[in-house]
């Protein structure tokens, strides 16, 4: 399709600006709503960085899509501007896992793509991912193998990186340098979510999700095309014991 090179040139523009912020305001938002030339060339520039445009009332996001995203979040950039020295996959991995056990307990786990909470406290995300924790460890070791070629999580490295921390305060003068609790470990994924535009901290040890996040979860992960049922297998335990009741 033919467009008029003057809106090639406010489409470019605005990608420019999505490329540069990785958000817009609401104009843009009411532009691409309007305009169905510049939404066709917009969502024709993201799909070849392999993005997707996303909205809220008053902002537009570009979002990545895959690894191959020139706008994805590299696990290596992860380790070094969030987590402690030495890090490993492993610790992304148990990152993407708080991250999800978070989303989930805004939403009534996987269930609802309507909003069941407005906040949670710090401590509460520590207690929720312990709960899904020793979840996991009810699967037999088989099981879990299983599960991991499946939804191609390391859920066994997940435990093991979730056991080896302790709760010991960070104040405590008994922890040393090469102690991490959880409590420490769920604040370094606060600082890393606020970054990325999808929690606010409200004070009070406090967190909400933004419209960003709102937008994003209930697009991607509350879709089994996307999330491949990892929501239902985490709290799958939890949904069979409550069908028996009923």
């Amino acid at each position: 399709m033919n467009y008029p090179e003057q809106k090639i040139i406010q489409a470019f523009q605005l990608y420019t600006k999505l490329a540069r912020d990785g958000a817009a305001d609401g104009q843009a938002v009411q532009l691409y709503k309007a305009d169905d030339d510049i939404r066709a060339l917009l969502d024709a520039f993201s799909r070849e960085v392999d993005c997707v445009i996303i909205l809220t009332s008053e902002q537009m996001f570009l979002v990545p899509l895959t690894k191959l995203s020139p706008f994805h979040v590299s696990n290596d950039w992860i380790k070094r501007n969030y987590l402690r020295s030495g890090a490993t996959n492993g610790d992304i991995y148990l990152l993407y896992f708080v991250t999800l056990i978070l989303f989930g307990s805004f939403y009534d786990t996987y269930q609802s793509r309507e909003q069941t909470r407005t906040f949670i406290r710090l401590d509460e995300w520590v207690h929720l991912v312990q709960e899904r924790i020793d979840q996991l460890k009810e699967h037999d070791l088989e099981e879990i193998k299983q599960f991991e070629e499946e939804f191609s999580y390391n859920w066994s490295l997940i435990i093991e990186k979730w056991d080896a921390m302790d709760d010991i305060k960070e104040t405590a003068k008994k922890q040393s340098g090469n102690t991490i609790s959880r409590l420490s470990f769920i604040d370094t994924a606060r600082r890393f979510l606020i970054d990325q535009g999808l929690l606010v901290d409200i004070g009070n040890d406090e967190i909400t999700l933004t419209e960003k996040a709102k937008t994003i979860i209930q697009r991607f992960f509350m879709e089994v095309e996307f999330n491949k049922g990892i929501f239902e297998f985490i709290y799958g335990f939890e949904r069979k014991e409550e069908d028996a009741v009923h």
